[in-house]
């Protein structure tokens, strides 16, 4: 998935003549400029972190939402797919990095939140995996556990007896940096930006 946040569309429509159909954007206004002005068939995803009042405005053009790091975003994304008669299909972020400034559920909580009546209420969501991020560092060795750990909270939470809307077949993890140490963990995402269209201005 090509991150295209903070490029023009110019270089959006010149990697989709490449063959590239999945790009991801981290400011709802940003995606929603963008969107019209390109081609229909493109796969939008949201990748930044999501406010609960921004979904409405996602909710006819978005194809997955990576960032659903809480229960309360998840029942805003349900109501707001409801509404408009749609199923959106979303990754729950797990917090793997030391950093504080990521996001997500802990092993226990995301557990608690898959097997939850309310997840299992919802009817307008599909889970379709997990997404990560590791820490900022320079030390391999750390980013590899912290992508293995996913790896193995992954297969764990998939052996549960889950609902049939939650369906973890993705496991989002890697960016331009560390998507070789990713996938050598077991991803089936990454998420690439500079590699692609070059260094952010």
């Amino acid at each position: 998935m090509a991150v295209s946040k903070t490029k023009p569309v110019e270089a959006i429509q010149e990697a989709y003549a490449a063959g590239i159909r999945d790009f991801g954007e981290n400011k709802v206004q940003e995606l929603m400029e963008k969107a019209p002005q390109l081609p229909s068939d493109i796969r939008w995803h949201m990748i930044g972190h999501l406010q609960r009042n921004k979904v409405k405005y996602l909710v006819d053009t978005v194809h997955l939402i990576h960032g659903v790091d809480s229960m309360r975003l998840l029942r805003e994304i349900e109501k707001q797919a409801a509404k408009v008669g749609r199923v959106l299909q979303v990754l729950l972020q797990v917090h793997i990095a030391e950093e504080d400034s990521k996001f997500g559920f802990d092993a226990e909580e995301l557990q608690e939140a898959l097997l939850s009546e309310e997840l299992a209420a919802c009817r307008h969501v599909k889970v379709c995996g997990l997404m990560g991020m590791a820490t900022f560092t320079e030390d391999e060795a750390q980013v590899s556990r912290e992508f293995e750990g996913l790896k193995r909270l992954f297969d764990r939470c998939k052996s549960l007896s889950l609902p049939e809307h939650v369906q973890l077949e993705t496991l989002s993890m890697g960016m331009s940096g560390d998507y070789l140490l990713a996938q050598k963990a077991g991803s089936t995402m990454v998420r690439i930006g500079s590699a692609i269209f070059g260094a952010r201005a």
